[in-house]
């Protein structure tokens, strides 16, 4: 069987700039304002300042639908695919509980898969085809590999060897259009210098990434620095690992909370117009009611929506309840 040689005269397929495709701000997001819709990234930090707590909300995130953190609304809730190296199936299943608790959901209604191989191996063709083949036949929204350290026997210094996994992991993005979160950690001491420049290894981990977090611990205050490759950045957060009754699970510290943002009159006709339909609107449906442009109406419900005035669901904008 013969095998047809590439033409040695075909050009690469271009297009005209004004004719690439736009993506609609609705479809920006997984996590508003935590992470890009499709993106792969980090979630960086040194040991013990709840990198995984961070990664297994966002989780149940977006397999519920309900909000990260109890404050960064989910887009596009789907499934997820999580292979948590470092602990126990039961430490994890505990974790994802209390999480759930804390969001008012429940795990067994969850479209949420745990790879329980005892390893994967990123750097071995096998593995990599058994992870491919997965994605394929589950088809998750986001992909969770926590911590890269146990996916490999490479040297994260060196770039020629980092760098082939990180492309693997983002054609698994490309072909199955999903977003690709990898748990990492940063240099000790670590602390003092930019958090993408305090990741241990490579500068392939910082260049990667297209949404990462960082978890920076510094006595008892937790903070969430956030960093965007396409979009921009929230400022640093505050968070806290906090336990009701047998729930575990971060929550934005009251500190952290937004200003409320300066009086519009179309903010009144935003609210007035929620509360009298008891539900979530879609953008276009306020904008029919409020009566003035999209980019104006776009702008005051995310103003809103970051100082914790609106919570932002799958399908559209509502009142958050009075604290």
């Amino acid at each position: 069987m013969s095998t047809a040689l590439p033409d040695p005269n075909a050009t690469l397929p271009v297009q005209p700039a004004h004719q690439l495709p736009v993506r609609p701000e609705a479809q920006r997001w997984l996590v508003t304002d935590l992470w890009l819709e499709q993106a792969v990234g980090l979630v960086g930090g040194e040991p013990k300042c709840c990198k995984s707590f961070l990664a297994l909300d966002l989780a149940v995130a977006v397999a519920s639908g309900t909000a990260c953190l109890r404050r960064y609304a989910v887009v596009r809730p789907g499934p997820v695919l999580l292979y948590a190296a470092e602990d126990a199936l039961h430490i994890v299943r505990g974790r994802l509980e209390g999480i759930c608790a804390a969001a008012g959901c429940s795990l067994g209604l969850l479209d949420l898969q745990v790879i329980t191989a005892p390893t994967l191996r990123l750097d071995l063709p096998a593995d990599r085809d058994r992870l491919l083949k997965t994605v394929e036949r589950l088809r998750p929204r986001l992909l969770i590999l926590d911590p890269f350290v146990r996916l490999h026997r490479i040297d994260e210094n060196a770039s020629g060897e980092v760098a082939p996994l990180l492309a693997y992991l983002r054609e698994l993005q490309r072909r199955y259009e999903l977003a690709v979160l990898l748990v990492h950690h940063a240099k000790k001491g670590g602390g003092k210098i930019r958090a993408g420049q305090a990741l241990r290894g490579s500068s392939e981990f910082h260049a990667w990434g297209d949404s990462n977090l960082y978890m920076r611990r510094v006595g008892n205050d937790l903070t969430m620095t956030v960093e965007h490759r396409a979009a921009p950045s929230l400022p640093p957060i505050t968070l806290e690992l906090m336990q009701r009754e047998n729930a575990l699970a971060l929550q934005v510290c009251a500190s952290s909370k937004p200003k409320t943002p300066a009086s519009n009159p179309l903010d009144e006709r935003i609210s007035q117009a929620l509360e009298a339909a008891g539900r979530s609107m879609p953008l276009a449906e306020l904008r029919e009611i409020c009566r003035v442009r999209n980019a104006t109406l776009h702008e005051r419900l995310t103003t809103l929506t970051r100082a914790g005035h609106l919570l932002r669901d799958v399908h559209g904008y509502r009142l958050a309840p009075s604290p």
